[in-house]
């Protein structure tokens, strides 16, 4: 018995080393884990007191009786899990799965701020890692020894919607060399501006995913929680750009396995190891992504089924609907929203309308829309250009002159961003391109017109200033086929952005030239400049 207990001990610290299952009684992975024991305690303990029976019956008897608390374990535990299982059926819950997330109906053209052309978010998550490695070559301190983590999410960051992405070791050399400094830095993507900035570090990342030992960040939070059940981990910064670790915490309210939903989340100082567990209401408000998109598309999916019950789903059907089959982010309030469209079960290319879900602190708003969904969009933006062969990337929504509007970029073969496109949402043949997002908007703001939707100019001037100074500071960027110069004045800490195509003098600006710039008066650390005049 010691002999089967110890090795039992030590296959159970082991599995729980590399498989880190919660100990906790709504997660199935515990189930297994306890079954996983009971066998190893019993095909041990066979194998020590060896086959020493007259007959079969004489054996299994003398098993059983070696066995038997292990057997009960399994039996308790299988009577119990199956318990559970049945009490959290769809088919006996349908209208408690439906209240997992609740819905408010909600007013598009006054919750949703309109945006200048100069404030859209132009990357989507393939692009942002591509300038995302592209930055990283440039780097020989850093490319070496890291690489760029093939996910960015987006984040808000000092009210601007950044990507964020995180660096990994690039082998288990690699790490051993570095894992007394930890990871040096981190990037953020601007998605106005496509910059890349390289957030260096005081002190480096000691935990990361990519960390093989106890830092590895899903062992040090287990280790630390052994009884939480965690929905993600996802990568963070504060507003004073500290990194952190957020760990979305979740439990299973309906039965024992159904029902997950959301209760807090665990932040961990991604340098120190700091950690502290937040329920859902008490989140720091620069925490962006607490609720997964995934598990909010589940949770409205039961949402619209199961209002009317199991049966009504399976047969009738009656007012029954779905999430579309994509969802994209919105920055508003400072928080990020996960969008997606609303469409009935029956798989038409129409929506009903969407929802918007804030992934902090789980609100969600219903804005009725009868219209094109997302894929039907992408398709009509495709439509507009299709002697190229662009491929449009997954809109995100946006409201241009009270108008719920799909903003997509359209990519070549390649993957390069060639042009942009807008599509109205409940009139998807009113469709517009650019080459820019500012020719875009405007060419879409003329068809607007043009319909009869809008009566004149739907993006309003913005309010204008003017400063000179010598050029303290010059960068350039590529975007749209255009090349774009971030100029900033001595004495300032803001960059004022100019189109090259519209002002060429910007192309042989010098340090230490004096300029006079008008700009659009707004927030933030990249101003629209709208005229560029060299002294």
């Amino acid at each position: 018995m010691l002999i089967s207990l110890l090795v039992t001990a030590v296959f159970g610290l082991i599995y729980f080393y590399v498989k880190l299952p919660a100990i906790n009684m709504h997660t199935p992975e515990f189930y297994l884990f306890v079954y996983l024991l009971c066998i190893v305690y019993c095909g041990c303990n066979i194998f020590v007191t060896g086959f020493r029976a007259s007959s079969t019956k004489e054996y299994f008897k003398h098993l059983l009786k070696k066995c038997t608390i292990p057997v009960a374990v399994v039996v308790a535990f299988g009577v119990i899990s199956a318990i559970g299982g049945l009490t959290g059926s769809v088919i006996f819950r349908a209208k408690t799965y439906a209240e997992l997330l609740p819905i408010d109906a909600g007013d598009f053209s006054a919750e949703v701020e309109e945006l200048q052309w100069n404030q859209i978010p132009m990357l989507d998550g393939d692009s942002a890692n591509t300038l995302a490695n592209k930055k990283m070559g440039e780097l020989s301190d850093l490319v070496s020894q890291f690489e760029v983590d093939a996910s960015s999410a987006q984040i808000n960051y000092q009210d601007r919607p950044v990507r964020a992405t995180y660096l990994n070791y690039g082998g288990l050399i690699k790490w051993w060399n570095n894992r007394s400094e930890g990871i040096p830095a981190y990037l953020l993507i601007d998605m106005v501006t496509q910059e890349v900035s390289v957030q260096r570090l005081e002190e480096g990342m000691k935990y990361s995913p990519s960390e093989p030992l106890n830092r590895n960040i899903d062992r040090y939070l287990r280790f630390r929680y052994p009884t939480k059940m965690f929905y993600g981990v996802n990568f963070e910064v504060d507003d004073d750009g500290t990194p952190y670790w957020c760990a979305t915490t979740v439990t299973n309210t309906i039965g024992l396995f159904g029902g997950t939903d959301v209760t807090g989340a665990v932040l961990v100082n991604a340098i120190t190891g700091e950690s502290r567990f937040y329920e859902i209401g008490e989140v720091p408000s620069w925490v962006d992504r607490v609720c997964s998109a995934n598990l909010i598309m589940e949770q409205y999916d039961y949402y619209g089924l199961y209002q009317e019950g199991f049966w009504n789903s399976v047969l009738g059907q009656t007012g029954c609907t779905k999430s579309t089959s994509g969802y994209n982010y919105i920055a508003m309030d400072d928080d990020v929203w996960v969008y997606t469209g609303v469409t009935s079960v029956g798989g038409d290319e129409s929506n009903l309308g969407f929802i918007l879900v804030n992934q902090r602190t789980k609100e969600a708003r219903y804005y009725a829309c009868a219209g094109a969904n997302e894929r039907a969009g992408m398709n009509s933006a495709q439509g507009a250009v299709q002697q190229y062969s662009y491929q449009a990337t997954f809109p995100i929504l946006l409201n241009i002159g009270d108008e719920p509007t799909y903003f997509m970029a359209l990519k070549d073969a390649s993957q390069l961003v060639k042009m942009y496109a807008m599509v109205n949402v409940s009139q998807y043949q009113i469709v517009a391109t650019g080459t820019t997002v500012e020719e875009c908007q405007e060419n879409y703001v003329a068809q607007l017109i043009k319909s009869g939707i809008a009566e004149n100019e739907v993006a309003p001037s913005a309010e204008t200033a003017e400063v000179t100074g010598r050029v303290a500071e010059l960068r350039s960027a590529v975007m749209g086929g255009d090349t774009y110069y971030f100029i900033r004045l001595a004495d300032q800490t803001v960059y004022y952005l100019i189109n090259g195509r519209e002002y060429p003098v910007a192309t042989i600006l010098n340090i230490e030239d004096k300029v006079t710039i008008q700009y659009e008066v707004g927030e933030g650390e990249i101003l629209q400049g709208v005229s560029l005049e060299r002294k």
